[in-house]
């Protein structure tokens, strides 16, 4: 038996949601196989799980970058940043001129288009999420687990991070791209988390080790699960 994880962007879909019945095919094959097969992504649940699961037969979901996993259907790990952290994180955002996506399991919330500082951003948003319901900065503290940000002085997210790198871990996206986590806590930690809920459990007869994890992705968020 083999535990599969996919990122999502580039990897199961296009950039319009698609899935190739290719890939829908061989992800049921491999349950049929006894394989075990995973979403391990970036994205929280409310970005996707209101269309991903109708793709193909996921055994579970590793969302947000390792802050929730699911394994059919039972959550067995959430993290969230509190309020306290929430409002630093926004206090810092605004500070510094840096334009978020604050990413929640049940909503995704930011500052609105007319208060952001980027017309980068305001772009990215319009473009990808034109008809999606957002939630402000206001609603945000302690309801979310991460945040996607762009700033166009990459310096001032490194400024950011000067005083807050004790509770939150930096991952570079490129071009003024950066997406920020809670601290130990990646697609890697999840898959650790994982194994280790199901050899704990005793669900399998034998012994899961990383000899029988496969990981597949192509951004710069899954080089801890490729590399692990």
């Amino acid at each position: 038996m083999k535990l599969i994880f996919f990122d999502i962007d580039g990897t199961l879909i296009n950039s319009r949601r698609e899935m190739e019945e290719s890939t829908a095919r061989a992800i049921r094959k491999a349950g049929e196989n006894g394989h075990l097969c995973f979403v391990n992504t970036g994205r929280t649940a409310s970005l996707v799980m209101d269309w991903l699961p109708e793709l193909a037969p996921f055994d579970g979901y590793l969302w947000g970058c390792g802050t929730e996993i699911f394994f059919r259907d039972q959550v067995l790990m959430h993290k969230t940043l509190t309020a306290k952290e929430s409002l630093e994180i926004i206090r810092g955002l605004e500070e510094n001129r840096i334009d978020a996506i604050l990413e929640g399991e049940k909503n995704d919330f930011h500052n609105g288009l007319d208060k952001m500082h980027t017309e980068v951003f305001r772009n990215y948003i319009l473009e990808r999420y034109r008809h999606r319901h957002w939630g402000t900065y206001e609603e945000a503290p302690g309801n979310f687990e991460k945040f996607f940000c762009y700033a166009d002085d990459p310096a001032s997210v490194y400024r950011f991070m000067e005083t807050r790198g004790h509770f939150l871990d930096l991952i570079d996206r490129e071009e003024g791209y950066f997406e920020i986590v809670p601290k130990g806590h990646s697609k890697a930690t999840a898959m650790d988390f994982l194994v280790n809920h199901l050899n704990q459990t005793g669900i399998y007869p034998k012994k899961i080790t990383m000899e029988d994890v496969v990981a597949i992705g192509d951004r710069n968020n899954d080089l801890p699960m490729l590399e692990h």
